[in-house]
């Protein structure tokens, strides 16, 4: 597309605006000025002519992925072909999706002489995690004289991923990470005798009967005990609730799907914690039906593979299917594992579900749930007196709730299944310190 530039409007007036005067003063001269009228025009034809062609030895490119963080601003490369080589004018504009924000509509570029490529870095801020493309960029160059601007959309095929962003969770995290000769807060010995079964030796007095090898005693006559050693390869599994649970907003309702992206970021720094840990992690998500499964492994190629079954993931309108889930990690987990399960079940009719379907695990895995506490879920005489009857009403339901959760976490507590609710701003530091007490008591 060519658009006239501000210069054609400037020289058409200083060229036809004075041969027009000298025309009607002097009709000798209006041979002349006719002449250098259709001159102009002429050239101006000519320039715009070769303004379409101008951007042909043009090309932009970008890196086919580009992996960022939300809330986080980053910067995408922008590579420039210049194949004339020749000192050129840009403006370039990119299409960007509306989950990424930039200050900077279009950027003005001087392609330098006597090269090829040129580059620059375009400043964005990744609001909304997923993946997203852009797939358009506008470029606008001068012709040869000036006179116009040709502007021409090229096609692109670019991938922006915005992944979750661990850095908020630094503060609460950062003495959880520290290197103090064993992770955590603080260094702690290992207790108990482990279940990994390690070697054979002679017995010694203290050894329990249950410890003796009897086989081994018949062939060698003598005494032989069992050594065992403490687990240090557990697998840690994440089961995210992405329903419509997990779709609601927290109490400041400012942040779409706040829920959601603390679960996920949860799910993301526990792996962090597994991994120093020596440990395998492992994800499942599910909604009405299982989403997504990552079977447990470690290292960082693993966790890479974690966090792009995660950083798509948005939450579904549906109710979670508990009997589902419960099915699938039976049939899929043979060895015992932590499952720790990231929902809400402040819904009675899905915790009575979910208290039926659980048992079909409970029996052969460490089970664990995790949910975000509510602010109106709490005690009568609790906070300050209500100010209204709508606020008594409201806090007598908060009451009840309440009261159905602690019923529920003691229906939990005899099949061995800890409940647990989290304040929403200490959610994932809550979360890898439980995983820590339960590497300490040796509960897998």
């Amino acid at each position: 597309m060519i658009v006239p530039h501000s210069r054609l409007l400037f020289c058409t007036a200083a060229v036809t605006l004075p041969a027009a005067l000298i025309g009607a003063a002097v009709p000798e001269a209006i041979p002349i000025c006719l002449f250098l009228t259709l001159g102009f025009g002429a050239a101006a034809i000519a320039d715009a002519f070769w303004a379409g062609r101008s951007l042909a030895e043009i090309g932009v490119e970008i890196p086919a992925v580009t992996r960022m963080s939300k809330d986080r601003e980053s910067k995408l490369d922008v590579r420039i072909r210049n194949a004339s080589e020749r000192r050129r004018y840009l403006r370039i504009a990119l299409g960007w999706p509306p989950e990424v924000q930039t200050s900077i509509e279009e950027q003005e570029v001087l392609l330098p002489p006597q090269s090829k490529w040129s580059q620059l870095s375009w400043s964005c801020l990744p609001m909304r995690r997923g993946n997203y493309r852009v797939q358009t960029a506008v470029v606008e160059g001068l012709s040869p004289l000036g006179l116009w601007a040709a502007r021409r959309t090229l096609p692109m095929e670019s991938e922006i991923r915005v992944y979750p962003n661990l850095m908020t969770e630094r503060k609460n995290l950062a003495a959880l990470f520290l290197n103090r000769g064993s992770f955590g807060v603080h260094a702690r010995r290992q207790v108990g005798r482990g279940r990994d079964f390690e070697k054979l030796r002679e017995y010694a007095p203290g050894d329990g009967f249950d410890e003796i090898h009897w086989k081994a005693t018949a062939r060698r006559a003598k005494p032989i005990t069992k050594v065992f050693q403490i687990e240090k390869t557990q697998e840690i599994y994440v089961a995210i609730d992405a329903s419509r649970l997990s779709a609601r907003r927290t109490s400041d309702g400012t942040k779409e799907n706040a829920i959601l992206e603390r679960l996920v970021t949860a799910a993301l720094v526990l792996g962090l914690a597994a991994e120093k840990q020596g440990d395998l992690f492992g994800l499942l998500t599910f909604s009405d039906r299982v989403e997504s499964f990552v079977r447990a492994r470690n290292g960082k190629a693993h966790y890479s593979h974690c966090r792009d079954a995660l950083y798509t993931l948005q939450p579904r309108l549906v109710t979670p299917d508990f009997d589902d889930v419960c099915s699938f990690i039976r049939l899929r987990l043979r060895r015992r594992a932590l499952i720790v399960f990231m929902t809400s079940l402040d819904d009675p009719a899905l915790a009575e579900s979910f208290v039926r379907n659980v048992d079909l695990i409970a029996r052969q895995h460490l089970v664990l749930v995790d949910m975000i506490r509510q602010p109106e879920i709490a005690p009568l005489f609790t906070g300050p007196d209500p100010e209204s009857p709508d606020d008594l009403y409201r806090r007598l339901g908060g009451h009840l709730q309440w009261h159905r959760l602690r019923q529920l976490e003691k229906t939990l507590q005899r099949r061995g299944i800890g409940l647990s609710q989290l304040d929403n701003e200490r959610f994932s530091a809550s979360v890898v310190s439980q995983y820590l007490a339960v590497k300490q008591r040796q509960m897998i």
